[in-house]
């Protein structure tokens, strides 16, 4: 398990973004995109999942935030909104089925430099299914 505190966060996940090689699974609340911005963290963030996505990997993402569908549609990732009237609020990244983020980082400019954060790195154990279930019937599979 490896801890990230507040700004630690992409400087911990953006390599686990590049070397993921099947797939990448995203819940969050809020997520932006900074074009203006190509320095910011979340941008590099942004930056990491395009590269992930034009090596092949398959991108998905379930968020609240609707505004933020469409950009991420464009790039390739095959974003959708929750289908329930309740509030997604729950953050996570799935890394080829074997690593997870999971905390309280939204993917946000605050999140990353302003609020207090607090996320984890865990290695999923082999054959535990209970977090890619959990995704897959978020994102309607």
């Amino acid at each position: 398990m490896d801890t990230i505190i507040g700004p630690d966060f992409p400087k911990k996940v953006i390599p686990l973004l590049d070397a993921a090689r099947k797939n990448i699974d995203i819940v969050s609340y809020d997520w932006r995109w900074y074009a203006d911005r190509p320095g910011h963290a979340v941008q590099q963030l942004n930056v990491a999942i395009v590269r992930a996505v034009q090596r092949g990997v398959v991108v998905r993402a379930v968020l609240n935030a609707r505004e933020f569908v469409p950009f991420l549609q464009i790039v390739g990732v095959k974003a959708r909104n929750l289908a329930d009237r309740r509030t997604l609020h729950a953050k996570l990244i799935l890394i080829d089925g074997a690593t997870a983020v999971i905390g309280s980082h939204n993917l946000t400019s605050n999140a990353f430099a302003v609020n207090i954060e607090a996320s984890v790195v865990v290695d999923i154990p082999e054959g535990n299914t209970r977090l890619q279930e959990f995704f897959n019937n978020l994102y309607g599979l």
